[in-house]
């Protein structure tokens, strides 16, 4: 049987790539916030818990708070925010990736 390496919870897609946990927005996020506008974001190295704030996120419709769907430690951060927000309201949602994670529990991941 394939194991999934792919979940969705709160807005939120994680997708485990063999060696980290990648976190970004849904397309169903993108289409409930409207066009993103401003994002804070935790920083690298930052140690949260499933539930923590990982991003507070300003949009056209709705300002929103999306909590971490993993506990583990901030490796690193989708830099091209920082370049322009736009790319959180890409077509394709795996390039509106928010931040990577390491040191996660494995078994947290498939209980999503």
């Amino acid at each position: 049987m394939e194991k999934r390496c792919l979940r969705k919870k709160d807005n939120l897609w994680i997708l485990f790539n063999g060696k980290e946990y990648c976190v970004g927005l849904t397309k169903e996020a993108q289409e409930e916030l409207g066009a993103i506008t401003f994002a804070s974001i935790q920083k690298v190295g930052t140690a949260l818990q499933q539930g923590d704030t990982l991003v507070e996120l300003e949009a056209e419709k709705a300002v929103s708070e999306l909590t971490s769907p993993i506990t583990g430690v901030i490796s690193s951060i989708n830099e091209k925010i920082d370049q322009s927000i736009d790319i959180l309201n890409d077509e394709d949602e795996m390039n509106a990736w928010l931040v990577s994670f390491k040191d996660v529990d494995p078994s947290q991941f498939d209980a999503l």
